[in-house]
């Protein structure tokens, strides 16, 4: 079964966590479902970037990105080779290294 090895975030998750998950699971989803809060504000739907990701091993493996998502992460902040959005990455056969970004852009954010 594949990891998600997170990276430690000062917020989200201080001490990182590696997850166990099956494949065609979203990097988002598998996150929430660990308790590793990641924004989500548009429920996932590929409409915002606030669950942006930087996939920092095992990106090859991921289903590339849609014009749609491109369109999107250009907005992101701190956007870099690695980017993607969580609730669009895949998890496929290959364990994934992801680190969470320290900012996200978001106009409204439930956690004040």
């Amino acid at each position: 079964m594949p990891q998600i090895i997170v990276l430690p975030h000062e917020d989200l998750c201080p001490e990182g966590i590696v997850i166990e998950v099956e494949q065609g699971v979203s990097v988002c989803n598998a996150l929430l479902k660990n308790d590793v809060e990641i924004e989500h504000a548009c429920e996932m739907s590929n409409a915002c970037t606030t669950c942006h990701v930087y996939v920092r091993e095992g990106f090859d493996s991921i289903e590339e990105s849609d014009e749609t998502e491109d369109d999107l992460l250009d907005k992101a902040w701190g956007l870099d080779p690695d980017s993607r959005l969580s609730c669009q990455a895949v998890v496929g056969d290959v364990d994934l290294v992801v680190e969470i970004p320290k900012y996200t852009i978001n106009q409204v954010s439930e956690n004040h």
